[in-house]
């Protein structure tokens, strides 16, 4: 039996946003073999200006990320979702090996195959220095705060 990652496509609102933040909560662990479980094992994505395919090479690109950008806190946002495709916005903060702090803006793209697993990430993301004292996003949400909107800035 193939391996599986509910919800599963098609997808509802509730079933999209469970898939939503289920990946946050995945991130939030800045654990790369976990994250990539989520995936195809011939998952392909594109982050930023990187292509990258297959988990193994999706292990070895998070570990780096989280190497790099430390300090990590997620925030995802379901956009829209269609069937086996689901649009998200997402905000993290995170410090450099230097103390500077950054918030970073994105948008993915996500293509799902029948078991629930991701095969297509796409992700354009922008970076925005800040000051420590202007951040807003410590460590994985609280399960109250689950489903609720991120801000634009």
């Amino acid at each position: 039996m193939p391996e599986g990652r509910p919800p599963c496509p098609p997808f509802t609102l509730e079933t999209a946003r469970r898939k939503v933040q289920a990946a946050e909560d995945a991130w939030n662990t800045r654990d790369p073999h976990r994250v990539a479980l989520a995936y195809t094992p011939d998952s392909v994505w594109r982050n930023r200006d990187r292509f990258i395919t297959g988990r193994e090479e999706i292990v070895a690109f998070l570990t780096e990320k989280w190497q790099r950008e430390l300090d990590y806190a997620l925030r995802k946002s379901l956009w829209d979702f269609h069937g086996d495709r689901i649009a998200v916005r997402f905000q993290y903060e995170c410090h450099d090996a230097d103390g500077r702090w950054w918030r970073s803006y994105g948008n993915e793209l996500w293509e799902f195959d029948e078991h629930g697993l991701m095969r297509r990430r796409e992700a354009s993301i922008n970076d925005v220095p800040i000051d420590e004292a202007d951040r807003r996003i410590f460590g994985p949400r609280p399960a109250g705060r689950h489903g609720t909107d991120i801000p634009l800035h």
